[in-house]
């Protein structure tokens, strides 16, 4: 499913504005304590001219067809930090810093961190700044760390998985007296 919103986002506003779309998360998105009822997504995007942008982009059906509104844009450059609230809890609450700070809540945790992975990437790739992320698990951020892999959304059960293994290994060695 989400391949195909990928495919139209780009399809119908991204390609005409001759722009990439990196990544892009569905988020919860409220204004003054009312949730927008309609999808929102944010979209990293890259321009021709290799300016990397941050895009709110509005979803709504008009009978049976799909229309996507620009609601906001961001430059990355403008972009101080990404706070993901608590490192240590599966949630998918984060604040984006800009002039004016945006708290958000993401679909899921994993798409949460593959936010902040695309922007990270991003960042590395075109600006170069120093660019904060704190409050996230910097192993699931960084793609040089043993756990990348091209599937970002398994990352969080590879490694529970993982320390599962080790616990029963742990578990079967006899101790000795």
């Amino acid at each position: 499913m989400s391949s195909l919103v990928k495919e139209d986002l780009e399809k119908k506003l991204f390609k005409p504005l001759s722009q990439n779309l990196c990544e892009f998360i569905e988020i919860e998105f409220s204004v003054q304590d009312r949730v927008y009822v309609n999808e929102v997504f944010f979209c990293p995007t890259v321009t021709k001219n290799e300016e990397v942008k941050i895009i709110m982009v509005k979803h709504y059906r008009i009978g049976l067809d799909e229309k996507y509104e620009v609601t906001k844009k961001w430059s990355l450059n403008d972009l101080q930090m990404i706070d993901g609230k608590e490192a240590d809890t599966d949630n998918p609450f984060f604040d984006l810093h800009f002039k004016k700070v945006y708290s958000l809540e993401a679909y899921s945790c994993a798409s949460k961190y593959a936010f902040a992975r695309t922007v990270n990437k991003l960042n590395h790739a075109y600006l170069k700044k120093d660019l904060q992320i704190v409050n996230f698990d910097s192993t699931y951020i960084n793609d040089d760390s043993i756990w990348s892999s091209n599937n970002k959304d398994c990352l969080v059960l590879m490694r529970i998985c993982f320390y599962a293994f080790n616990l029963v290994c742990l578990s079967l060695c006899p101790l000795p007296l």
